[in-house]
């Protein structure tokens, strides 16, 4: 990396931290929008990478991993550059929605274009600005509303460096995901930056385990790259399994539910998932598994109409050994938190 680099027209020289704003477009108000951005170089040179949240603006989770990230005692890089993008589509965050003003979905509009539409746009900005100048990235997502994700990463885990740091951010479950067109994954490995993909949680909810989850994930990954120093940890080691395929479960009814397996489960071909009932009484439907695996998504509202996703299995060789190693990962990472937590409190007072 040279020794200076320049983000929005700011040049940002080695040992510095800078906070800046990238203008994205006026409100009707003639107010300016635009995305904050923090970019925290090392003196020595090193890997670039880019974290970033709320690409749909109901995913909170995420702004709350790297808020804690940038206020970090911890957050000491001995070299390479970070970038933090704590909200990207701050018009979805400011109406607590999803989707851009123009009822687009951001992730669905790279590489986007400056004379686009809104959310193309936007898209193309944080391409061309932040992106495109890093080696690596971690985007935080979380379930939609009313869904729940198990912590896990998705990422193209044929490529072994990518696989690498798939396995050092510390998740039960990794699952080999296909590039979808026009999201930010794929315009980016285009230019060559390799990306992780977190999900954990709901939107429109903080879940304090997936952040403190994420959290350390970040770290772990920054450790990896030889861009920050980390205390050894717990000698126990647990190896994420990998899932090369799921599919959502969908309802053969409308009702209310009754669930009878919850993340992180277990499941067999045609173990019940779910009954769904009618209000009145006068039928119950059971909801069966079409495969074995592992529940790595679910609906979380007990009413449903037929034909909504509810279950997203996640498909493994050995889902009884992946179930097991679940719970251990999830005991070990309690224990870790917790560990943090103090951490935190010592040296925050």
């Amino acid at each position: 990396m040279a020794d200076s680099f320049s983000i929005g027209g700011t040049e940002i020289g080695l040992g510095k931290r800078v906070q800046l704003e990238l203008p994205v477009a006026r409100l009707y108000t003639d107010s300016q929008m635009s995305v904050s951005v923090d970019v925290i170089r090392a003196k020595k040179p090193g890997p670039t990478i880019f974290v970033s949240a709320a690409i749909h603006g109901d995913e909170l989770n995420g702004i709350e991993i790297i808020r804690r990230l940038l206020i970090s005692k911890s957050l000491k890089l001995s070299k390479g550059t970070l970038i933090a993008v704590p909200v990207v589509n701050v018009y979805g965050m400011l109406n607590q929605s999803r989707y851009m003003p123009d009822r687009r979905d951001l992730n669905r509009c790279f590489p986007g274009s400056p004379q686009g539409s809104l959310a193309g746009r936007l898209a193309h900005l944080f391409l061309t600005e932040v992106a495109s100048k890093c080696d690596y990235g971690i985007d935080l997502h979380t379930g939609a509303i009313n869904r729940g994700n198990l912590p896990q990463i998705r990422a193209n885990l044929k490529d072994e460096e990518t696989l690498s740091l798939a396995h050092a951010f510390g998740v039960p479950v990794l699952l080999n995901s296909d590039l979808r067109d026009g999201s930010l994954r794929q315009s980016a490995s285009e230019n060559g930056t390799k990306i992780l993909l977190y999900e954990a949680g709901e939107a429109l909810r903080f879940d304090e385990l997936s952040i403190r989850i994420g959290l350390r994930g970040i770290f772990n990954v920054m450790s990896k790259l030889g861009m920050v120093r980390r205390r050894a940890g717990s000698k126990k080691k647990t190896l994420p399994f990998v899932a090369n395929n799921s599919a959502w479960v969908r309802a053969t009814a409308s009702g209310m539910v009754l669930d009878k397996k919850q993340l992180g489960d277990h499941v067999e071909k045609g173990d019940a998932l779910a009954q769904i009932c009618s209000p009145t009484g006068s039928f119950i439907e059971i909801l069966e598994a079409p495969k074995a695996g592992i529940i790595i998504g679910k609906q979380n509202i007990p009413l449903v109409q037929e034909g909504d996703a509810m279950f997203h299995v996640a498909n493994f060789e050995s889902p009884d050994e992946v179930a097991t190693n679940i719970d251990m990962m999830n005991e070990d990472m309690a224990e870790k938190v917790e560990q943090d937590a103090l951490e935190d409190q010592l040296i925050n007072g």
